[in-house]
């Protein structure tokens, strides 16, 4: 049986920038990727919390529709699809799925299986599919599903996402670097 990798999509496989454009229009900011130094937007744009939530609902479809692809992402994760199974696990709801797979079809992204848990809690669905290692950039995440689950979790490195990381945790700086620590540890 194949062992099945689980990947999380926004910041992983589409570039962490992403966002940064749109939130810049709305709020009229001039902020980098290199700005964005903790995961919580809202102070970085000068808005509350609930104002950054309404305006995630407001654009995160359009935004999701037109995310690009991260840096040597479709290479890598194409290179695999024999190879392992691609299973997806995002903080997405449910309700983006339809948006979600058709970006993965017109990107040209394999896939074995989406799963949009609509929050950021993905210990279960990595329990529940037997994942084998994941790949995430949001720095709690990575540190509980390498703890928890005790998993290899690849990190792809981002201002937003420093900190001392436990031992089942991989920094990379991008795709390559994280198919060089998986065929090494698969």
């Amino acid at each position: 049986m194949k062992k099945r990798l689980g990947i999380d999509i926004d910041g992983t496989v589409t570039c962490p920038s992403t966002f940064i454009p749109y939130l810049n229009q709305s709020f009229r900011k001039k902020l980098t990727l290199h700005d964005i130094t903790q995961y919580n937007l809202a102070p970085l744009y000068d808005t509350t919390e609930e104002e950054m939530d309404k305006w995630m609902e407001e654009h995160e479809a359009r935004i999701y529709e037109r995310a690009p692809l991260a840096e040597h992402a479709l290479d890598v994760i194409n290179s695999w699809k024999d190879r392992y199974e691609l299973f997806y696990i995002s903080a997405r709801g449910k309700h983006l799925f339809d948006i979600t797979e058709k970006w993965f079809k017109n990107n040209g992204v394999h896939y074995h299986h989406i799963e949009l848990v609509g929050s950021h809690d993905k210990i279960e669905a990595v329990k529940t599919y037997n994942i084998a290692a994941f790949f995430e950039d949001k720095y709690d995440n990575a540190c509980d599903i390498g703890e928890q689950c005790n998993i290899p979790v690849i990190l792809f490195d981002t201002p937003y996402n420093q900190g001392p990381l436990p031992k089942q945790v991989i920094r990379v700086k991008n795709w390559i670097e994280a198919k060089q620590h998986i065929d090494a540890l698969l």
